[in-house]
């Protein structure tokens, strides 16, 4: 196999990495952030020829401040390793009217507007780190992160609300409940939080209907957040099953109706937008 070009995705703790020819992914394999990249292409970089690299989401990668389009010029990498030239995707950031920063997020952005041509609106990157980007005219004009996936996942695992928690069930009618309750009452999500465990331990509140209530209460807090990005407008919920699902029931619950697209497909058309606009495309 030779590869006419390799893509390297490096975010929320994972690695991927896929061999694209003309007839499309040739081959793909994963890893962890702190794999070193080469390694994990090693196989797929003949000797005597240059492999183009791209790689989203590195941290050694610069930022580009938004408002701007999702993909600018893309970055050279010091050579590593004189099969490969690597070429890196910018980040986005902002200082108003929060500061923050993406460094994934602006290869699945142009990925999402690469699929779905001149939309504008509101793309949810549903993820451990959720991502609501305003999008207008081609350009990301605002944008604003939540730590809600990975809070939900910590407080689930590694608190002490953890036994009130164990549960591979799901009470869909206790997470709308939460949903609503959050976004009424964000101030009180921590006393919500902690409620949790009293009720399983008086109450009985059985474990999925307290493992849907985080969920529940961490997505609500986020939509009340979130609210001027998306209410009253469209919006493309980018991310994978079971976390997807979960948006787009609270959006439900909200009067929104939200596109749905698999992150896969958004990531790899970004790679493919990022490859045309290094070929001068």
């Amino acid at each position: 196999m030779t590869a006419d070009w390799i893509a390297i995705d490096r975010t929320e703790g994972r690695l991927h990495a896929w061999a694209l020819g003309e007839a499309g992914i040739l081959a793909e394999t994963a890893g962890r952030p702190a794999d070193a990249p080469l390694n994990l292409i090693a196989a797929w970089l003949p000797e005597g020829r240059v492999t183009p690299v791209i790689v989203g989401g590195s941290p050694e990668a610069p930022l580009r401040a938004v408002p701007c389009p999702p993909l600018g010029p893309l970055v050279p990498a010091p050579p590593a390793d004189p099969r490969v030239e690597i070429s890196l995707v910018p980040g986005l950031s902002q200082r108003r009217p929060s500061p923050d920063l993406t460094r994934s997020g602006a290869i699945r952005i142009a990925g999402v507007l690469a699929l779905r041509p001149g939309f504008d609106g509101t793309i949810c990157l549903a993820g451990a780190h959720s991502v609501w980007a305003e999008v207008s005219a081609g350009e990301v004009v605002s944008f604003r992160g939540f730590l809600t996936g990975e809070l939900d996942a910590l407080l689930a695992t590694r608190s002490t609300l953890r036994d009130a928690l164990r549960s591979e069930g799901f009470d869909d009618a206790a997470f709308d409940a939460a949903v609503a309750d959050a976004i009424a009452r964000p101030e009180a999500l921590a006393a919500r939080l902690h409620g949790l465990r009293a009720e399983a331990l008086l109450d009985d509140l059985p474990p999925d209907a307290a493992r849907a209530r985080l969920s529940g209460l961490l997505i609500g807090a986020e939509l009340a957040a979130a609210r001027p990005w998306w209410l009253g407008r469209e919006v493309v919920i980018l991310g994978d099953e079971p976390r997807t699902r979960l948006y787009i029931r609270a959006l439900a619950t909200l009067g929104v109706e939200p596109d749905c697209l698999a992150e896969s497909d958004a990531t790899l058309a970004g790679f493919i937008a990022a490859r045309a606009l290094l070929r001068g495309e």
